[in-house]
């Protein structure tokens, strides 16, 4: 009998909905505890009762009560959950509105305050192409994104720059990108909460559905919750390093069973520190003929305001329409450089001296739009569209002031001038991508892209003479430069019962034109390449797979880079770009082998042509050094990594990395074969920790060493990190107070050097990444909602990223 009436209750659930078309009806029901005490933000999931399918989903409120509104007729399953409570699964059958008795949730059998402070583990696992590093629920999510991101496995942050061996990685949340410069970047993650993200992944071979230029990713899954209603956030942050930095900022979101609506706004005031001392030997014939020392110390202060809005739109439950938009306003940027110079002949008799005063006022607004369109196919795929626009401005004025003195340090004679610098850029990208299981061991993608980049600079010098502005035709110039680039990619993955396979092959044409209007240079590149991907994986045990990777990529020349136009340190310290520069490309083949997802250990090899490196070059007949990027013709790079990552105890968890490498940079300069290679160690060992009995302060110890490196024929002196960070949660959890002390051990600073042929030269960099910073952060509303927060990017904007001087 039971049978014939689940039978009957199934048949009467398909056919109920043909026989109410177009009809919606509301549940609504209240859900409280075992003493008639409402129970508030308690989780309720509608799902049909044929195939479980989720249909919508909300919270209850403050007195208990939740509703569903637009339920069609039909047979489901309700199920209502709460921390510290069992599950409660009921049956309800649609065909008018309803209103459910009250439900009573049964506590489970441990207490309440026990299941409050228990916390998941962070784990570690090594898939054939990535790392993914699960935080979700783990102390590590108390804090904000980038603190995770010091955490994590194959990652390294110093001076909030991010690093996946020793190079930065395309960022996305989400698997949209990020499409922010390294610093905006850092102030976004430094602005968000973590307590929403489920996993990063750190994707060191990106599969062909990633632009070509993606050497390395870095994936930042955010979890998902079907609770609606509002949650918000305030925060704070106070650095105090050689002078004080402030962030203030606020997050909103709402969410209903048809909108998502997310909204950020940040606030920076900062000024920071640089202090350096340069060394440049000026050879005649191999031999020292004049020494230059200068001593510089920089100043800059910034005031950024930064916007973030997300709106998505459930047309029903195959078909998603999302808007999105980053803002970036600097409407304050001032830097200043003091130098003093001081010249000596090869017997380091002092011969002269001059101090300069460089002053460099901007202002720039990033603002970046998307509207994404996504089908999901019923058990059949799905399918993605995304429009992309950004608008880029930017503004510098520059003044530069030196006063020369003679050997007897007596006044000689002075040189100023002004330069004021415009660019433009405007960014179109369309995208679409397909992807569909073939059986349940296979699946098989497809996509197109085209982007169509446009940019518009200018630069006027005037030289002040007598207190006269004369224009400096020679270093007045116009830029135009055009670039489109289409692609289309195919990738197909399967796996069998110990081997797992993923390959694709992406293609890119690309077409560009950069004219320089004074110098008449017209620089056309219309190349087709070819970026194929392989990820082969085989389980030679339980506990041990091994593993081979290779993928292709490239690498294009930032705008900036490519622009030939000159901005001054001092009358002889002179940054140019090259309009000549050509992309580079690289082929990296990974072999490794994974034990108990806990020890990896690989060897990697990886060449690349035309790797873009930029150069301090000497004029050793005009005492002039020009830093400007150039193409080298080959980089290789080859080396072991090993890393672990366990529990030392329940509260002390251990990563720990050490890679052993080696970097060889070969390269035609001034006709003459320039070849250098260098060994380096690079090792990370980071400790997390929970405290107290509520593991309501959670604390991380990192240390970093990389000894020195080579870098593009320059060679960098070793760096030590060691940074400290404390977080306690207050106020029911509600409020986090934070302490993060970066450089404990004051040995991150630096020196590179160039040394070959007739180049040598060194400069220190004393950095302000010795602080201290204070940060408070509440949430409001229901807390146990989570957001649809998410950023992008495009490779196209990494590149509007400027050269600092």
């Amino acid at each position: 009998m039971k049978l014939i009436a689940y039978v009957a209750l199934i048949l009467f659930g398909l056919l109920l909905p043909t026989t109410t078309f177009a009809q919606e009806f509301t549940i609504t029901g209240t859900i409280s505890d075992s003493t008639k005490q409402p129970i508030a933000y308690a989780n309720i999931i509608l799902r049909t009762q044929n195939d479980s399918t989720i249909i919508a989903g909300t919270s209850s409120n403050e007195e208990g009560r939740f509703t569903l509104n637009n339920v069609e007729a039909a047979s489901y399953v309700l199920t209502v959950s709460f921390i510290g409570y069992e599950d409660f699964n009921t049956g309800v059958s649609i065909e008018k509105d309803i209103a459910l008795k009250t439900i009573t949730l049964t506590e489970a059998t441990e207490a309440l305050s026990e299941v409050e402070i228990t916390y998941k583990k962070p784990t570690l696992k090594k898939e054939v192409d990535r790392l993914v590093f699960n935080v979700e629920k783990s102390a590590l999510t108390e804090g904000n994104m980038m603190e995770v991101l010091r955490s994590t496995p194959g990652v390294l942050v110093l001076d909030n720059k991010i690093t996946i061996k020793n190079a930065p990685p395309t960022v996305y949340i989400n698997d949209r990108k990020v499409h922010l410069s390294n610093e905006e970047l850092s102030q976004l993650l430094e602005s968000s909460s973590a307590n929403t993200i489920k996993s990063i992944e750190v994707i060191t071979n990106p599969p062909a559905k990633y632009d070509a230029e993606s050497g390395a990713v870095l994936n930042i899954i955010m979890s998902k919750n079907l609770a609606t209603g509002y949650n918000g956030s305030v925060y704070s942050n106070y650095t105090q390093g050689v002078f004080p930095r402030m962030n203030y900022g606020m997050n909103n979101f709402y969410k209903t069973s048809k909108v998502n609506i997310f909204a950020n706004y940040s606030y920076t005031n900062k000024k920071e520190n640089r202090e350096g001392l340069e060394t440049i030997n000026f050879l005649d014939n191999g031999s020292i003929d004049e020494r230059w020392i200068t001593d510089t110390d920089r100043n800059k202060w910034t005031e950024t305001h930064n916007f973030n809005f997300n709106f998505d739109y459930f047309i029903n439950n195959n078909n998603t329409l999302s808007v999105s938009s980053n803002i970036l306003l600097l409407p304050y940027f001032k830097y200043i450089t003091k130098g003093t110079t001081n010249i000596s002949d090869a017997a380091n008799v002092h011969q002269s001296s001059f101090n300069s005063n460089n002053l460099s006022r901007d202002e720039k607004y990033n603002l970046g739009f998307d509207l994404d369109y996504v089908h999901d196919f019923k058990n059949e795929g799905k399918l993605s569209a995304n429009a992309h626009l950004t608008t880029y401005d930017y503004t510098r004025d520059q003044d530069v002031n030196s006063d020369y003195f003679d050997q007897t340090n007596n006044y000689d004679f002075s040189t100023a001038f002004n330069t004021n610098a415009n660019q433009n850029t405007d960014i179109y990208t369309g995208q679409l991508d397909y992807e569909t299981p073939i059986d349940q061991t296979a699946s098989f993608s497809a996509g197109i892209k085209a982007s169509q980049i446009t940019t518009e600079s200018d630069i006027t010098q005037f030289d002040i003479i007598g207190g006269t502005e004369i224009l400096d035709p020679n270093n007045t110039d116009a830029f135009n430069y055009d670039e489109s680039i289409y692609a289309a990619y195919l990738s197909y993955e399967k796996s069998w019962e110990k081997w797992s396979l993923s390959v694709g092959l992406r293609m890119e044409q690309t077409y560009i034109e950069g004219q320089s209007i004074n110098d008449n240079i017209n620089n056309k590149q219309d190349y087709l390449e070819w970026f194929p991907t392989l990820n082969l994986s085989h389980q030679a045990s339980d506990h041990v797979s091994v593993y081979v990777n290779y993928k292709r990529s490239l690498e294009r020349p930032n705008y900036q880079s490519l622009n030939p136009f000159k901005f001054y340190i001092n009358d002889n310290h002179i940054f140019a770009g090259n309009p000549d520069l050509k992309p580079s490309f690289t082929d990296h083949v990974v072999l490794g082998t994974s034990i108990s997802d806990t020890y990896i250990v690989e060897a990697y090899y990886k060449r690349t042509k035309g790797n873009v490196s930029f150069l301090p070059i000497q004029d050793n007949e005009n005492d002039i050094l020009i830093e400007t990027p150039v193409n080298l013709d080959e980089t290789i790079e080859f080396g072991f990594d090993f890393s672990t990552f366990f529990n030392i105890t329940e509260n002390w968890f251990v990563y720990f990395v050490t890679s052993f490498y080696n970097a060889q940079d070969e390269t035609n300069f001034n006709g003459n074969s320039v070849i250098l290679d260098k060994w380096t160690n690079y090792t990370v060992f980071s400790n997390d920790f929970l405290l107290l009995k509520d593991k309501s302060l959670t604390a991380n110890f990192t240390f970093a060493y990389t000894s020195g490196s080579l870098q593009g024929l320059r060679e960098t002196s070793s760096a030590v990190v060691t940074n400290l960070s404390l977080k306690k949660n207050v106020f029911k959890k509600k409020g986090t107070v934070s302490l993060y002390i970066s450089d404990l051990m004051n040995e991150q600073d630096f020196s590179v050097s160039t040394k070959y042929l007739n180049q040598d030269n060194t400069t220190f960099s004393n950095l302000d990444n010795r602080y201290i910073k204070l940060g408070f952060s509440y949430k409001f509303g229901n807390t146990n909602l989570e957001t649809n927060e998410r950023t992008k990017e495009r490779n196209e904007r990494d590149r509007l990223e400027k050269k600092e001087l």
